[in-house]
Formats: structure tokens, sequence, C-alpha cells
């Protein structure tokens, strides 16, 4: 992809972006455009961290520690945003300046452990499976404050917010109403004001949809394919 053409995306995501908040009486300022970068070369990233882009999120563990090793993201704030195994944990806290994609008790205390030895606070959001897929990770709705409890009570770990990725099957009112059971939760926990848990991220809308997360509430949206085109997925 040239220059000019990822600029050309860049711009009409961005106005896409904000005829979406416009729509729902918000401001375009307050939502993130993270660049899902996965299956993107060091160079392309390096290309994208010059523009109109708040961060970057990498759904692979290798590819976020290799380009980061490359300075890749510059300046840019570099989330990890995909499914993250226990035994690759110690390759990504410390890196990724947040985790969107936590899941579970277990990996919440792989991940405390880690940043215990490292002596920082890594900052997470929680995973919700808001479509109760069985072949999909993140906790369920109705599970979802045991883990927020669960979190609260780890010194080197702080909930920033919530993290969701409706069936890629649903319609669009279906996906409308997933976004908008994502911030009900969202808002729901906000209200409870639970130690070490700021609701600050509301992830939530990708290529396909981000538009309609907009207007249920999303203030970070991840998109890939709007900015880079299609993934050529034989990229080792």
């Amino acid at each position: 992809m040239t220059n000019e053409q990822l600029l050309e995306n860049v711009a009409l995501v961005r106005e896409r972006m904000k005829r979406a908040a416009a729509s729902a009486g918000r401001d375009p300022k307050e939502i993130l455009l993270c660049a899902a970068s996965k299956t993107q070369d060091a160079q392309t990233v390096r290309m994208a961290a010059d523009m109109d882009i708040d961060l970057f999120g990498e759904n692979r563990v290798q590819e976020l520690t290799s380009k980061h090793a490359q300075g890749a993201y510059g300046t840019k704030p570099l989330h990890f945003i995909g499914h993250l195994q226990t035994n690759k944990v110690r390759q990504v806290v410390g890196v990724a300046s947040l985790i969107q994609s936590v899941d579970s008790e277990h990996l919440l205390h792989s991940i405390e452990t880690q940043a215990e030895k490292l002596n920082i606070c890594q900052d997470i959001l929680l995973e919700v499976n808001i479509g109760e897929e069985a072949s999909k990770s993140g906790v369920s709705a109705k599970n979802l404050h045991a883990l927020v409890e669960a979190a609260s009570i780890l010194p080197h770990v702080r909930v920033r917010g919530l993290m969701a990725i409706p069936p890629a099957q649903c319609t669009p009112d279906q996906t409308r109403r997933h976004f908008a059971e994502m911030r009900r939760l969202f808002e729901k926990i906000g209200n409870e004001k639970i130690l070490n848990v700021c609701m600050e991220y509301l992830s939530m809308g990708m290529s396909g949809d981000f538009e309609i997360a907009i207007q249920e509430g999303a203030n970070l949206v991840r998109v890939g394919t709007a900015l880079f085109g299609a993934r050529d997925y034989f990229i080792k």
C-alpha cells in the first residue's frame, strides 16, 4: 500500500467516525482510532504511525514483539487485542500499554505475576463474550462482575474498561443490541465505583460495524481492513 492510499483511507475512516458521532450527538474527539495492524509489515505500520491514528492494536504476540523491536509504532501507544495465552503473557506485559482481551481469572493472575516481576501496573480491559458464542473467548455477561471483583484486588493490574466483538453473522440490528448491552454493562460497573476499576474505555466496533458502535457509546474502535485493505493471511 502506498502512502497516498493509506492517507486517503485514514481520512475516510475519520470522516465516517465524525458522521457517526454527530448522528449520536457526540464529540468525535472523544473516540480513539485503533489501527488493527495484524499481518501488516513494520514498514507499513511505521508509515501509518505518522498519520491521524491514535494507537495500534496487534492480535498476535509474535507480530507485536517483532514490530515493537523494530520501532514500527513510533510514539503511538500499542495495545494487544487478540486472544492471549498464559504462556505468552511475559512477552506482552510491559510492552503493550493496554491488554484489551483479558477474559479469565487464570489470565488475570498470570498478568499480575509478570507485572509484579517488572514492578509495573499493567492496564487491561475485560473482554465480554456478548454474543455468548461457544467458540469465542470472553467472559459471559453474567460472570463479568465476578471477574471485575477478582481484578480489583490485584495490586499490579488495573481495569480500564471493557471490550467486545459481537457475532460476525449478526444483522445490523442485532449488532446494535449487543453494543447497547455492552454500554449498559460499562455504565453499570462504572457507577459502582469499585476500587482499582475505572470504566474509561469501551472498545467495540471494527471495520464493518464501527459506526454502529460509536452510535451506541464506543470510545475506542479497532479498524483494520478499512485502513489497510484486505489482509493477506499467508504472510509469515
